[in-house]
């Protein structure tokens, strides 16, 4: 049997002491010398000392300390909270006391389940100080209640006045989030700047460069591991910044999820993106992903390890991500190969029965003559000529006839075409509208139908007809928004194009990046068996340009003349 002392505790059992801060409540020492009485009364030696007084004036024994520091109270998946619940529930917990009752939680309801629910079901006495409530005698619980409403709102307004700092720096251009990514650091002589740190900055390019190679995140992965090359938590300990206390088994086993998460950040471009994640409330603390169009990207905030034109083509290649044969080998131009009259992929056979000479494309959908299309067959080694023979052919135009090129995507993308992407913009702007003015007069007759003003019969035949016209407007903007955005993103590629064409200055040999930036999509004719010989025609489209034919001597000299006549029409107007 249990003794009970003149307080009422049982003498065997803990009595445990909570303390809690939130992250919010943690100052730094300027603050804190600020507002010293507010944060001083929280702290946590402060607490801890608060409660052994009031157990050696009321004469509890077998105290335990339980501590969450830097937690919000308006979550109670804290580990030591947890702890102490766990014990509790065991029945090794006899008495729970806390300073006041905000650092017990602050989320009305939880507060309430554990205190007049739980803990009297286990026997458990809780007792907070400042409130004086004590569940044991019933002092005090009458307007715990209250005290608890008064908690979870000061939480809710808190939260509010964070978001509204956010919000404020975001309006200001500065950055929301203070974690730097993986290859920066914070400026020593300015905090709020980034600058390249070259050593870690290395890996990122390296790891875009496998991307772009045709690599997918867990062959990234391992063959960082092979290489030896420090993952993130590594680095930052052998650097002397170490984040997280979990100990390393491994420095140089990268997780896929790493390598997805440099692949994916856009602030490598110079960039800042804020607001790409929030929580679901000030209750919820899980961390969700906006929509790209509530994101804020601020350009030009830092240096850029890798261009906007590497990047945006690097999501590019994610979404259409390529699957190894079963020999684990990938075709020089897998996921780029489509069929010219059913486009679907061709899909690269590969096996250990055929030899490097052997390997093929062919139509996914000809399934041996028994498919819906035909065989759209060709070998890889032959298809690897064409596409050289083709960027050389470019390549030397480009850097020979650069403004002759840029002249000719001039023409191409004239004023009908600027026109035609005006009137998008335009459509897009106006249908967006429309579609919030449809919600209003929704809102609007469902009013007018609870009144009486509108029958209901009429009420369905407005709505239906409203509806249909939101849902085809919606469908159109978004159709729209696809037009635009494939337009900005031909801008992009066009610049990835003639980053790399410059660069290409001898090429003798493809390989899969130089593929992945040049070449956006091949088209394969059927075969055409004429002079003893099969044909296939191949379509190549080009990043930024789609289909380009390189024009002959004498009409390059014409298009030269062309751009002379211009420019001097300009001179003189």
């Amino acid at each position: 049997m249990a003794t009970v002392n003149n307080n009422g505790q049982q003498n065997e059992k803990i009595t445990a002491l909570y303390c809690r801060l939130s992250v919010e409540d943690i100052k730094d020492d300027k603050n804190k010398k600020k507002n010293r009485n507010e944060d001083e009364s929280n702290s946590i030696s402060n607490q801890k000392q608060i409660l052994l007084d009031y157990c050696k004036k009321q004469g509890y024994r077998n105290t335990m300390f339980f501590v969450d520091d830097g937690i919000s109270g308006t979550t109670f998946d804290r580990p030591d909270f947890q702890r102490m619940q766990r014990m509790a529930e065991n029945g090794e917990i006899g008495t729970i006391i806390v300073k006041d009752l905000s650092r017990f939680g602050r989320n009305y309801l939880e507060v309430g389940k554990y205190l007049e629910i739980q803990y009297p079901t286990l026997g458990v006495r809780f007792i907070a100080i400042q409130e004086n409530v004590d569940t044991f005698s019933n002092t005090g619980t009458e307007l715990m209640p209250f005290s608890n409403i008064f908690n979870e709102w000061y939480a809710a307004q808190t939260s509010k006045k964070i978001r509204a700092v956010w919000q404020s720096k975001a309006d200001r251009g500065e950055r929301v989030s203070s974690s730097v990514p993986f290859g920066y650091v914070k400026s020593k002589e300015n905090p709020k700047q980034w600058i390249i740190d070259e050593p870690a900055a290395k890996i990122v390019r390296y790891i875009f460069s496998l991307c772009l190679g045709g690599k997918g995140p867990e062959q990234i992965a391992r063959q960082l591991e092979r290489e030896k090359v420090l993952t993130t938590s590594a680095y930052y300990r052998e650097i002397g910044t170490p984040r997280g206390n979990k100990k390393i088994a491994n420095p140089y086993h990268w997780k896929d999820s790493s390598v997805v998460h440099i692949l994916e950040n856009r602030q490598y471009t110079g960039c800042t993106v804020n607001f790409k994640t929030t929580t679901v409330s000030y209750k919820v603390h899980k961390t969700i992903y906006n929509e790209q169009d509530k994101w804020q990207i601020i350009p030009n905030t830092q240096e850029a390890i890798i261009s906007e034109e590497m990047w945006l083509r690097v999501q590019e290649i994610r979404e259409n991500r390529v699957r190894p044969t079963a020999t684990g080998r990938i075709g020089m131009f897998s996921g780029l190969v489509y069929c010219y009259d059913c486009g679907s992929k061709l899909s690269f056979a590969a096996a250990k029965s055929l030899k490097p000479n052997q390997e093929h494309y062919r139509c996914s959908k000809y399934k041996s003559n028994r498919g819906e299309c035909q065989v759209h067959y060709i070998r890889e080694v032959s298809l690897q000529k064409v596409v050289l023979k083709a960027v050389q052919d470019l390549a030397a135009f480009v850097q020979n006839f650069e403004p002759v090129f840029l002249y000719l995507l001039a023409k191409e993308n004239g004023y009908a075409h600027k026109k035609e992407l005006a009137e998008l913009e335009s459509s897009i702007k106006n249908g967006k509208k429309r579609i919030e003015d449809i919600d209003t007069i929704i809102a609007h007759l469902y009013e007018d139908n609870v009144t009486g003003k509108v029958t209901n019969e009429r009420y369905i035949k407005l709505v239906t007809g409203y509806e249909a016209e939101q849902a085809e407007l919606i469908q159109k903007v978004e159709l729209s928004e696809n037009r635009l955005a494939e337009n900005k993103q031909n801008k992009v590629d066009l610049r990835l194009l003639l980053n790399t064409l410059r660069e290409c200055t001898d090429i003798q040999e493809l390989d899969r990046t130089i593929v992945n930036k040049l070449i956006r999509r091949i088209e394969i004719h059927n075969n055409d068996k004429y002079d003893g010989h099969c044909h296939v025609k191949v379509d190549i489209y080009f990043t930024g340009v789609g289909m380009i034919d390189i024009p002959t001597e004498q009409e390059i000299l014409t298009l030269m003349e062309e751009i002379r006549s211009e420019s001097d029409n300009l001179q003189t107007a």
